[in-house]
């Protein structure tokens, strides 16, 4: 118990940040594998029901749908050579073969498909009509078509073994005679096909050839006379060779000129170094030897003057020999140093000279190779032309009496391998493969729909979601009651009410127990929680009205007062108040009356029980401007509450949208949220912890009312689980 007024601005601990919401992320976090599995429990039978109908209508759809019928004929591709042929072609043929097999059988699936096939038989059979296909009935207009419009069966298939040289011409038809006809006969087609396409081809080729073979002897005669004429201007009988041989002197010139172009730059450089008459230029040259000899004499001599001259004066009989001695040295060392750069700039016109006369001798080497290449270019084109002209004339020759042998014999390489028979049974529909189908499809749409429709529900529905998604402490959860069960329970009345003792159901007993432990649950949750301080007062609030936020309070305050402590408990709801209709008193003065004209408000408290030391402090009047009358006397009279009682519960409007609440929240030791799952958004609830952590409010956590199987999962375990435990004690 308190022991004084407090100042609970200070008193307070700092609020918890509370995460920023967005949709995305509640639901990401809010959600997981077991709620999955418990919605899916949870619609079994509207899934269930979806799969049956879904069976129903395809079975019903099976039965409807007319038979179709294929048969099958084969071919086989004789991959081993092309028989009865003679000359290059064979030879390329099998090579053909045996290189790319999948591309040769691939181009006769192709040309098995194609128009000038598939077309004469099935304008043989009428298959256009047959398949219900649109074709113009007025005859122009069919022409016209025919010559614009490739032929497409829609029940043909042409298809290759795998691994094996064999295409399978596979035609359906509910027709199952018409079926082994028409394959047979699109296998006939292509082999008549195959045969005229090459003794055309053959014919187009052999007439085109010979009217080629003269144009090119007279061009091989052409080719080789100018061939002979560039062998006559050259001189050579192989101009290359001689083009090798100015190309490795050119390459020899080319890097004795490199070489020579270095040495004129070092000569340039050591000419440069030294025009400047620096000693230490001289000194680093070729030179520099006999230049240090004698600055090392100069040396010697200057110190021994500097010493005679400081010790003896000029009139020492050594004075005049040594001066004579430093001058002779130094004019040594200047013509020393003339010397040296004399001969850096003879080095220099030496080297420029010979890199210009090897200059002028390379590229006069590379004009001569230039030359004879260009002229060796046209010489080899000439060579090149005057050959293929030769060969090419011999190969049409040849070409030529080949394909007059060859056009007379018929390409076996495809042979008709099986022919097409009517089919016993219809392949379509297939049944059993439908029937599967629709029933993996079904379950995967229910599942899908339910998820969906779960996804797009934005209202609480379980403590994770407010955990992971919001960052709040959920202190307990409690179950949907009717307004029956509420009325029954013996919490709001006296142990010897007429309500009690009327019978009741298993199951709504059940439920009222249920409830009566959940609420004892959060009390603990709330009041055994090691906060920062102790907990004295607490306010419930909510986002939104009719959520049992009364309620609750109500039964926290008897909850707290059946364990012997004095309990207080506050309706702050000054506009639709409540807490008087639960426990059946009238509200004809309360809090409104205290806040606006001063009334002592331990005079307007009522003890609904007297076993119990629960205190009630009504609304009172309602109060249309209850904004104005919560001000600085809630605080003061909390504080009074606070030393009178062990704890004072205070129910107020909800938060969004009404400001006394504010006032409120900043005056009590913990708020505590209620929300209704299947009512309350998260949105409203993440911006009501906002707006309390805003405040620097002391969030004690969140309480979720109305949970049920419906709305969700987590209370549904927590109710099996106190079922079976008091069905194995009884």
């Amino acid at each position: 118990m308190l022991t004084g007024p407090v100042d609970r601005a200070q008193a307070r601990p700092p609020a918890k940040p509370v995460a920023k919401l967005s949709e995305p992320a509640a639901s990401a976090h809010g959600v997981g594998t077991a709620h999955y599995a418990w919605l899916l429990r949870r619609h079994i039978w509207k899934v269930l029901a979806f799969v049956i109908v879904a069976l129903t209508a395809t079975a019903l759809v099976n039965v409807r749908l007319t038979p179709e019928y294929e048969s099958t004929a084969t071919l086989y591709v004789d991959r081993g050579a092309a028989k009865d042929i003679v000359g290059q072609d064979a030879a390329r043929a099998n090579n053909a073969l045996g290189a790319d097999v999948d591309t040769f059988l691939a181009s006769h699936v192709k040309l098995l498909q194609s128009d000038v096939v598939v077309r004469p038989v099935a304008e043989k059979y009428h298959l256009l009509e047959h398949e219900k296909q649109v074709v113009p009935t007025d005859p122009r207009d069919r022409q016209v078509y025919a010559r614009t419009s490739a032929t497409v069966l829609k029940g043909l298939r042409i298809t290759r073994a795998p691994n094996t040289s064999v295409i399978q011409i596979t035609y359906r038809s509910t027709d199952r005679d018409l079926s082994a006809a028409v394959a047979n006969a699109i296998a006939q087609s292509y082999l008549e096909f195959t045969y005229d396409l090459r003794i055309t081809s053959s014919a187009s080729l052999n007439k085109f050839m010979t009217r080629q073979l003269d144009g090119l002897a007279s061009k091989m005669a052409a080719s080789g006379a100018r061939l002979s004429a560039l062998e006559t201007e050259l001189n050579a009988i192989n101009p290359e060779e001689k083009t090798n041989t100015l190309s490795a002197r050119l390459l020899q010139m080319n890097t004795e000129y490199t070489k020579v172009q270095a040495d004129r730059v070092r000569a340039e450089a050591a000419r440069n170094m030294l025009a400047g008459s620096s000693i230490e230029a001289a000194l680093a040259s070729s030179q520099g030897d006999e230049l240090k000899v004698i600055l090392k004499r100069l040396n010697e001599a200057r110190e021994r003057f500097a010493d005679v001259k400081a010790r003896f004066g000029s009139n020492h009989p050594e004075y005049a020999p040594l001066q004579a001695t430093v001058s002779e040295l130094e004019r040594q060392v200047d013509t020393t140093r003339q010397s040296i750069v004399k001969q850096a700039q003879n080095e220099y016109d030496r080297a420029f000279n010979q890199e210009a006369l090897l200059q002028k001798n390379v590229a006069e080497t590379k004009a001569e190779w230039d030359h004879l290449n260009q002229r060796s270019f046209e010489y080899q084109r000439a060579k090149r032309e005057a050959d293929a002209d030769r060969l090419l004339y011999e190969e049409l020759v040849r070409k030529i009496r080949e394909d007059e042998i060859n056009s007379g014999f018929q390409n076996n390489t495809v042979r008709l391998a099986d022919s097409a028979r009517p089919a016993f049974k219809p392949v379509f529909p297939n049944v059993p493969l439908n029937m599967a189908i629709a029933l993996f499809l079904s379950v995967v749409v229910a599942a899908a729909l339910v998820v969906v429709v779960d996804r797009m529900d934005t209202t609480l529905r379980d403590p994770e979601q407010v955990t992971g998604a919001l960052g709040s402490r959920v202190v307990g959860t409690l179950p949907a009651l009717k307004a029956r069960d509420m009325r029954r329970m013996a919490l709001l009345s006296s142990p010897d009410s007429k309500e009690d003792s009327e019978p009741e159901d298993k199951a709504a007993q059940r439920e009222i127990a249920m409830f009566g432990e959940a609420i004892r649950t959060i009390r603990n949750s709330i009041l055994l929680t090691d906060f920062d301080r102790q907990i004295h007062s607490m306010l419930l609030t909510s986002a939104e009205p009719s959520v049992g936020k009364s309620t609750i309070a109500a039964h926290l305050a008897m909850s707290h007062a059946e364990r012997g402590q004095r309990t207080l408990l506050i309706d702050g709801d000054l506009r639709r108040p409540r807490v008087h209709e639960l426990f059946d008193l009238p509200n004809s003065s309360g809090l409104s009356s205290v806040l606006a004209k001063g009334e002592p408000w331990r005079d307007k408290l009522v003890q609904p029980r007297p076993d119990l030391s629960l205190f009630l402090l009504t609304a009172g009047p309602v109060a249309r401007r209850s904004a104005e009358l919560v001000g600085p006397a809630l605080p003061q009279l909390l504080e009074e509450a606070c030393e009178a009682f062990d704890l004072v519960i205070l129910d107020s409007p909800p938060l969004l949208g009404f400001s006394e609440t504010l006032q409120m929240a900043a005056s009590v030791d913990g708020v505590i949220v209620v929300a209704k799952t299947g009512v309350t958004h998260r949105s409203s609830l993440g911006q009501v912890l906002r707006v309390l952590a805003e405040l620097r409010a002391n969030t004690l956590g969140v309480v979720l009312n109305g949970t049920n199987r419906e709305t969700g999962g987590s209370y549904y375990y927590y109710g099996q689980n106190y079922a079976k435990y008091y069905g194995k004690r009884k």
